[in-house]
């Protein structure tokens, strides 16, 4: 990992004399000034097509950005990561989300485990369980078949299956409802409990140690719901595990043959390839399973292989560290005009997050620029009739990513038709915005008296110049949304090697665990007065405990 502050770095440097020189321009005048602006500001890989072109950035920042890509050296951590080196440095661990979704003949080895072959030999359990349950030869214990499946994880254990089950809606087992329960609150649970019969549910528990305490809460009080229905003898029917904690397991009453193992190597928010994905495989099917890890392959080999200057992970981040650090962006806005993927920007959150929120480099000093920025949307069209508003004529310039499929997976084509006029629409305008003399012509048009006109004139200006990338795919299939989440991964990846912070670790998520586990056991105690904490702290915990 590089410990040079990225400031100190030449193209760093001229970078900041780069924005001096282009802040003032508009994107609407680079484009008149180079018809050729598109063609050469977009290249496509994996299925996935960018169009990064309404970014107030020239070919000069752009060649100035790939010199700080290659200074930080970004293709030297790429390799080592590929290669099972352990640039999780703080936990002292590969990151090999990578091999989850590299064909067998990778042939990886990593401190004496044959990665590959262990990957495999996991998948094809998942294969042949997923086919019985999704074929009705895996039974309840009153031998009727399965009908529900609940997944119980939390954090990566279940955003990234949740949102993958809905984005591939269209693919999944008509007989099959998929629901997935991660919040400790009750009435999670209580909700999709309430839809259940006993004798048809299946139970994934979700958990690498099988102590996570939202996840085990959950699971026991699954499990004591299960028991008012049936007998312990058929819990093995109706509960399977995702974990490393083969003995927590067994205790459980979940049979060892139903365990579904993965890897310390595997980080939460990159878990959806491994055993993790087993709603996946149940609801849409093994294969469509496997051609997902397809597609995630496919990015893979692209950002290995690519040259950087048309390898989309790499551009992705290059662009987003130029709007986070010299154009002063503190957010980014997901809208993908695709109901399918609605949870696509929840799932961006935590990969994105988790990852490069950090203020200290890998040396522990202190960093002088910002890092990942908040990642915020939802799915267009909704995002026009709520928050647009702010991002065409707030004070703050948020980009955006703008992701769309050509075809759709329905048979209503004039809705198709309004969905993509509506994505290109707003991406134009943007990055247009609309003049004051424009104004003027539109309302003397309507026959406005000028009195008037003038008074309005301020309130219907749009400043425009705000940058947006535009993701294209043919079609939403498992595929290409796998390759979308790898391009993804892998530009967070990039941007926290450019910012020098440990894209892998996530210690601020362990800090607020901790100081709950202490609270609750005050909660539950005798109702002595609490003391430790802050008198706001315990002022709450008092009337807490009134309530319980």
């Amino acid at each position: 990992m590089h410990t040079q502050p990225l400031t100190a770095s030449t193209a760093f440097q001229a970078l900041r004399s780069q924005y001096a020189l282009v802040k003032n321009r508009r994107l609407a005048e680079l484009f008149a000034q180079d018809p050729s602006r598109f063609d050469t500001m977009s290249t496509k890989a994996a299925g996935i097509f960018l169009d990064y072109s309404k970014n107030l950035l020239d070919d000069t920042t752009m060649r100035l950005l790939l010199e700080l890509a290659r200074e930080r050296r970004v293709e030297a951590q790429r390799d080592a990561m590929f290669a099972g080196e352990k640039i999780n440095f703080t936990e002292k661990r590969a990151v090999l989300h990578t091999a989850l979704r590299a064909p067998l003949e990778a042939d990886l080895q990593v401190d004496g485990q044959h990665v590959s072959r262990d990957v495999h030999a996991v998948l094809e359990r998942m294969r042949v369980f997923s086919d019985r349950v999704r074929g009705g030869d895996w039974t309840g214990h009153t031998g009727r078949a399965i009908t529900d499946i609940v997944n119980i994880g939390i954090g990566g254990s279940d955003l990234g299956p949740k949102m993958v089950c809905r984005a591939l809606r269209s693919f999944a087992h008509p007989r099959l409802r998929m629901h997935f329960v991660s919040n400790v609150d009750g009435h999670d649970l209580d909700a999709v409990l309430s839809q259940l019969d006993a004798e048809t549910t299946l139970f994934i528990v979700t958990s690498k140690t099988f102590t996570t305490m939202e996840t085990m809460m959950n699971a026991q009080s699954a499990r004591r719901w299960f028991l008012q229905h049936g007998d312990a003898a058929g819990l093995a029917q109706h509960f399977v595990a995702v974990s490393t904690n083969l003995a927590a397991v067994n205790a459980f009453g979940i049979d060892a043959d139903n365990m579904f193992p993965f890897w310390d190597w595997v980080g939460g928010r990159y878990s959806v390839w491994s055993a993790i994905g087993l709603p996946i495989a149940l609801s849409a099917g093994f294969d469509n399973f496997a051609a997902f890890l397809q597609g995630a392959h496919a990015m893979d080999t692209h950002f290995r292989s690519a040259p950087l200057e048309t390898n989309l992970p790499v551009i992705l981040a290059l662009v987003g560290l130029w709007n986070r650090n010299f154009v002063g962006c503190g957010s980014l806005s997901i809208a993908p005009y695709l109901q399918d993927l609605e949870l696509f920007p929840a799932f961006l959150q935590q990969l994105d997050m988790e990852s490069n929120g950090k203020h200290v480099a890998a040396d522990g000093v202190a960093l002088d620029v910002p890092t990942g920025p908040i990642i915020w949307g939802s799915a267009g069209t909704n995002g026009q009739h709520a928050y647009f508003q702010l991002l065409h004529q707030g004070t703050d310039i948020t980009p955006l990513d703008f992701i769309a499929a050509l075809k759709p997976n329905h048979r209503l084509p004039q809705h198709h038709a309004a969905l993509l006029a509506n994505c290109f629409a707003q991406s134009e305008a943007f990055m247009c915005g609309k003049s004051a003399d424009q104004v003027r012509t539109e309302m003397q048009a309507q026959g406005i008296a000028a009195a008037d006109i003038e008074a309005l004139v301020p309130h219907r200006t749009f400043a425009g110049n705000r940058p947006s990338n535009t993701l294209l795919m043919d079609g939403l299939n498992p595929a290409t949304l796998g390759a979308l989440l790898a391009l993804y991964e892998h530009k967070v990846f990039v941007q926290g090697v450019l910012w020098g912070v440990n894209s892998f670790d996530q210690w601020g998520v362990e800090l607020g665990k901790v100081m709950a586990q202490n609270i609750q056991s005050e909660l539950l105690a005798p109702a002595a007065q609490p003391e430790r904490h802050d008198s706001s702290t315990n002022g709450l915990i008092v009337l807490a405990r009134a309530a319980l």
